[in-house]
């Protein structure tokens, strides 16, 4: 029987904790949960701070030396392993995406961050040293926040992540000063979701700037301009993407792979996978975190 990549939820990591929320200091979760060594998946949002210890952390594939003061944002559904070298240490915030829902008039105020987009780019944050401190000090009040049972300590708790996490954005905009235009971006990140959402049935930069009520052409040039590369690769890479993730899924045979993501048949999606990766997808499955 092969055995199931595994997905976890936070009730599967969380002994009293809200069902929502999970907020450790990251040496005793790590001794807890040994196995997420190994390749697997989140429903949840995952924010890890490393304040000591090395080694590397990979996330859909891309692999990231572990630093102190080195800040993670993983967006539910991501992929990803740690091998660290020696002791290690810092702090771990496990939310759902229901949790800032009722606190927020913005569902989309956590997408609109520039680290909780998915895109494994932006996530990996290495935090400048006047804001070392202020870092660690919202850590702590959150995890000792954690730890009461007041009736307005889940909304003090959300108030501290916001703290956090606009604390961490306003480096990386500081970072990023020479972005597009807001608009340019709007567009762009709308392009991502559409192609999150419907990568498996819409292939062609035609039937997303039909959604987005803009010409291919000027879809292309975005993405040119952006990026670096047509709308076309885009969606290529997305679906490559998730072809990956799906073969990490050991009790999934590559027949069924091909059927999710709608390739006609299993020589197709050999011949798809190949071209762009330059493995086929039983090459890959031997060691799919060195690729």
């Amino acid at each position: 029987m092969k055995k199931a990549f595994p997905v976890y939820d936070i009730c599967s990591l969380a002994d009293h904790q809200h069902n929502d929320l999970l907020i450790s200091r990251f040496a005793p979760y790590l001794q807890k949960h040994q196995n997420l060594s190994l390749p697997h998946k989140h429903t949840f949002y995952h924010v890890v701070l490393f304040t000591d210890g090395g080694g590397n952390h990979s996330i859909d594939f891309t692999s990231f030396p572990v630093k102190p003061y080195q800040i993670y944002f993983m967006a539910p559904g991501q992929v990803h392993r740690w091998n660290f070298e020696g002791p290690v240490d810092g702090y771990i915030i496990n939310f759902s995406a229901e949790f800032f829902q009722s606190f927020l008039l913005r569902p989309d105020y956590l997408e609109a961050l520039p680290f909780f987009t998915g895109n494994v780019d932006d996530e990996v944050i290495n935090l400048k040293p006047d804001i070392h401190r202020q870092v660690v000090g919202l850590f702590e009040q959150l995890i000792l926040e954690s730890h009461q049972t007041g009736r307005m300590g889940m909304d003090l708790i959300r108030t501290l992540m916001l703290q956090l996490f606009i604390l961490v954005a306003r480096q990386s905009e500081q970072g990023h000063q020479t972005a597009a235009p807001t608009y340019n971006y709007t567009l762009l990140q709308s392009f991502k979701k559409l192609t999150d959402k419907n990568f498996a049935t819409l292939r062609l930069p035609k039937d997303y700037a039909a959604l987005l009520y803009i010409t291919p052409n000027h879809l292309n040039a975005l993405c040119n301009d952006m990026l670096g590369i047509p709308a076309g690769e885009v969606i290529r890479n997305r679906v490559i993407l998730e072809a990956k993730r799906l073969l990490v899924n050991l009790d999934m045979n590559i027949n069924e792979i091909a059927g999710k993501l709608n390739f006609a048949d299993n020589s197709y999606f050999t011949k798809f996978f190949k071209k762009h990766t330059g493995l086929t997808p039983e090459e890959f499955r031997k060691n799919p975190i060195a690729q």
